[in-house]
């Protein structure tokens, strides 16, 4: 089996885990507020501003490092939402692992990715 086929087969076989499974459903759950949805989504941008103003050795601005944080004081009352994010933390993780995998393959030493 080639290597592109073999992606195809973990991608299919991803879609079909419980983790995945698991978030979606708790995904649509989260989501039929429009509050909700509101909360998520610029709860969301807020991480992924973070997440690059880290990787580019850049600080966050504390107002919206403030704001993420109130968004997420918010969102962790919610059960739906609550519930929501913790299954994609356990999809992501496992994507995390899986990435790991893949990396020490190709010698690519991630740990130098996150270092200061």
């Amino acid at each position: 089996m080639n290597p592109y086929d073999q992606a195809h087969a973990l991608a299919k076989s991803l879609k079909e885990s419980e983790e995945y499974r698991e978030m979606t459903r708790l995904r649509e759950a989260a989501y039929e507020s429009d509050t909700n949805r509101a909360l998520l989504d610029e709860y969301k941008r807020l991480q992924f501003r973070m997440q690059a103003k880290l990787a580019a050795g850049e600080t966050m601005p504390e107002e919206d490092y403030q704001r993420l944080q109130q968004i997420g004081t918010l969102l962790q009352f919610n059960q739906d939402v609550s519930a929501y994010l913790l299954a994609e933390f356990r999809f992501q993780r496992m994507l995390s692992d899986i990435f790991k995998i893949l990396a020490d393959v190709a010698n690519v030493d991630l740990d130098m990715l996150v270092q200061g």
